[in-house]
């Protein structure tokens, strides 16, 4: 949107107005004049956009809760939340709210048994051995993606790729990946995407597939324990050592399954979208492997792949001169964070040895900081690698897109991601 434009921001609703899925950097510059948080008027939602402001409230778990960290206003709370500490109504009325069972909206002490569950399974030697993994399936996809010279980036690659990766992690026998690809990819599964702007209703547990699928897994290794991840899974321990119920299990790593997915693929999309507008920067890439850490770090601080987290305020509180109370909304909007000048000067230039990129906030801060980011940005560096090795140049499709400084994209109708629907790419293979 124009500046010009700005002036029709009040009556806007972020939530709702698909105008803003596209580009929503103005409507953050708009909240951002006003101040690091701004009340908007449409929802009450408390909207964060400064960095200062938005680090201590990722650290403050004791007056801000997680609990609808993933859905927001919507539905609400199931009932009205009176008074200056809400935590009692918080903790006897949680389970009713969309992915309550899920790890991001959990509150300590809870998230913090769960989560070690979760760091029980990623390993250093795990992660080194599924980084092993990660080169292997980039060529394999790659042999065919180069072969036909072009690719529709989001579908052909990066679903596809990031999916195995996971299923690789965990230790799902490769014989079964196909099945479980097309249910979690090819459609069959019709529940709706975590934030839509539309105003449907999010079920209670979207992911009772993946549930249920995990569930046999994990019951298979406690009977019967194999030398595999699988058996890892069924006999991992609570910090305590005691050991977790089934489903506690399956709930982390259905997390880890769809969560993990979803941002590496619009981590992907927007990547290869920088880089194949800029020739030079390739090139640049290919001579010096070094700096692709650093590109992905930009690409996560300029194009975050969460827009936003939520969380609820347990008690009357004031953050960057602003009076929160207790029961109120907030959002942590993790896009307009990351282009914050009193953090990053010049915020709306790429710039890929910028000193202080590493200090974005695309996966969060805190104990909710995303345990997957580390995951994520291996995928994308080794994703990268092999694209640039193996190719001359790596172009937009113009067919698909439009000419430079007319292209035309489309992004995914949710308020909480930020990610191209559709990259169609074309290549000039070496060799």
């Amino acid at each position: 949107m124009a500046t010009s434009e700005r002036r029709d921001f009040e009556g806007v609703d972020f939530f709702r107005d698909e105008a803003v899925v596209a580009d929503p950097y103005p409507y953050f510059d708009f909240l951002r004049e006003q101040g690091p948080v701004v009340r908007e008027p449409q929802h009450g939602v408390f909207m964060v956009t400064g960095y200062e402001e938005a680090w201590a409230i990722y650290a403050d778990n004791a007056a801000f809760s997680s609990c609808n960290s993933v859905t927001g206003p919507f539905p609400g709370f199931p009932v009205p939340l009176e008074g200056d500490d809400v935590s009692e109504q918080i903790e006897q009325y949680r389970d009713q709210l969309p992915f309550s069972d899920q790890l991001p909206t959990q509150d300590p002490p809870k998230h913090h048994d769960h989560r070690g569950l979760l760091m029980r399974l990623l390993t250093p030697k795990r992660l080194r051995e599924n980084e092993d993994f990660m080169w292997s399936r980039v060529d394999r996809q790659l042999d065919g993606i180069l072969e036909r010279g072009e690719c529709e980036l989001v579908r052909e690659f990066a679903g596809p790729f990031t999916f195995y990766v996971i299923a690789d992690l965990l230790g799902i026998p490769e014989s079964e990946h196909e099945e479980i690809r097309r249910e979690m990819q090819g459609g069959n599964q019709q529940g709706r995407q975590v934030g839509s702007t539309d105003k449907e209703s999010l079920g209670h547990t979207p992911l009772e597939y993946l549930y249920d699928r995990l569930s046999g897994y994990i019951e298979d290794r406690r009977r019967e324990p194999r030398s595999d991840m699988l058996t890892m899974m069924a006999q991992v321990t609570f910090p305590d050592g005691t050991t977790p119920d089934v489903i506690d299990v399956v709930r982390v790593a259905a997390n880890l399954f769809s969560a993990g997915q979803e941002t590496t693929v619009r981590l992907l999309g927007s990547a290869f979208l920088i880089l194949g507008e800029d020739s030079k920067l390739q090139q640049r890439l290919r001579e010096d492997h070094d700096l692709i850490p650093d590109f992905v770090e930009e690409c996560l601080r300029i194009e975050s792949p969460v827009k936003g987290d939520f969380r609820l305020a347990r008690v009357n509180t004031t953050v960057g001169g602003v009076d929160i109370p207790a029961g109120s909304t907030v959002m942590l909007l993790n896009g307009a964070v990351n282009r914050d000048p009193r953090r990053f000067p010049d915020p709306t230039t790429f710039q890929v040895e910028r000193p202080n990129s590493r200090e974005q906030m695309a996966f969060g801060r805190g104990i909710h900081s995303c345990p997957g980011g580390p995951l994520a940005r291996a995928e994308t560096r080794i994703a990268l690698q092999r694209f640039l090795d193996r190719t001359s140049g790596i172009r937009i499709s113009e067919k698909a897109h439009g000419p430079a400084g007319e292209r035309q994209y489309r992004y995914a109708p949710t308020f909480i991601l930020r990610g191209l629907t559709r990259l169609q790419l074309e290549f000039s293979a070496v060799g």
